[in-house]
């Protein structure tokens, strides 16, 4: 949400990142629980609906992870529970487009923001930070991931120009990285819808949301 409350990146997610989730999360992402992904990804694809509602012929943009923690995990989980609920046919009305890359360090050029729409510049911070997010807080974790992004240019890429995207990510923390993920997209041509993820995390005195279509639904940055 901007200052005033408007929503500047509509966002729903499965469930709070607390409890039986969190654990399912970190086993699922960190330890090796790989049979937890067909739960997860039933999760996952009910948030996507109640995302999605009746969007038609969206891209489904999985947040990319990083060269490290591929290579200490092996996978990606986002591009893992979305090819799951691709093989069961169950992405409805989306089609998973695997769009974004992580990039080099970029210039401040490069990643620019003064062509993204007001409601999505708000999202943006002006410069890049060294070092990890772990942590950080909102503003810095924001300026640590800019410029982190960019869409795929091979030929074999997909093409999202004009078309309506849903970002998709695992745990909704500051909203750095849906920002980025989002500044991507739209430099991209992508039509920016909202995000979903898995997990959202949330003060510990704040109510919980309203279940949305089987899963919870929130608002994010």
């Amino acid at each position: 949400m901007d200052v005033n409350g408007s929503v500047i990146l509509p966002v729903v997610a499965a469930g709070i990142y607390r409890e039986e989730l969190a654990q399912a999360v970190l086993s699922f992402k960190k330890h090796g629980q790989g049979q937890l992904g067909s739960v997860l990804s039933k999760a996952l694809g009910r948030a996507i609906s109640g995302a999605a509602g009746t969007l038609q012929g969206y891209c489904l943009i999985p947040v990319p992870t990083t060269n490290s923690a591929f290579r200490k995990r092996g996978f990606s989980p986002v591009h893992l529970l979305l090819r799951n609920l691709d093989r069961r046919g169950s992405l409805g009305a989306g089609n998973l487009t695997n769009a974004l890359r992580k990039g080099r360090a970029l210039t401040e050029g490069a990643a620019s923001n003064n062509d993204l729409p007001g409601r999505l510049r708000a999202l943006v911070p002006a410069h890049p930070l060294a070092g990890g997010q772990k942590g950080l807080g909102r503003g810095a974790r924001a300026k640590r991931v800019r410029g982190s992004m960019q869409a795929r240019l091979s030929p074999l890429a997909p093409d999202i120009r004009g078309r309506p995207c849903i970002i998709v990510d695992d745990v909704l923390t500051t909203g750095a990285t849906l920002a980025e993920a989002a500044r991507a997209v739209h430099r991209a041509g992508g039509v920016v819808m909202g995000a979903v993820v898995l997990a959202a995390t949330r003060p510990p005195d704040a109510a919980d949301p309203p279940a949305v279509h089987g899963a919870t639904a929130g608002t994010g940055g």
